[in-house]
């Protein structure tokens, strides 16, 4: 029977690359910075502000609504999406415990 090597982390590790891998597209941190200035945002208006296709916002979109990033509805042909600040603030957590513990298992200067 094959494995998964993503079996052999932590479900927190696991968690926190998902969160990283969902955040690592350029076009994913200009919409969170769009939704976050107006705390809600149509579709339509993604694709006005960005240089990208519609299509190409709706699958980034959808990627950061899987990550749990976004929350969002559908109401016929609009969609309006908001910031999961609670995920922020989760994952963030996170991050922080995981860097304050590699830099004090690193404090002596190895290079």
């Amino acid at each position: 029977m094959a494995i998964h090597k993503k079996d052999a982390f932590t479900q927190k590790e696991q968690g926190l690359a998902f969160f990283a891998k969902a955040l690592s597209h350029p076009a994913r941190i200009a919409i969170l910075k769009v939704l976050a200035q107006r705390n809600e945002c149509i579709c339509g208006e993604l694709v006005d502000l960005l240089p990208l296709a519609q299509s190409t916002v709706s699958q980034h979109l959808k990627e950061l609504k899987n990550a749990g990033l976004i929350n969002g509805e559908t109401d016929g042909p609009r969609s309006c999406f908001c910031i999961n600040w609670k995920a922020f603030e989760k994952f963030n957590a996170e991050f922080n415990f995981l860097f304050a513990n590699l830099k004090v298992k690193n404090e002596k200067a190895c290079c």
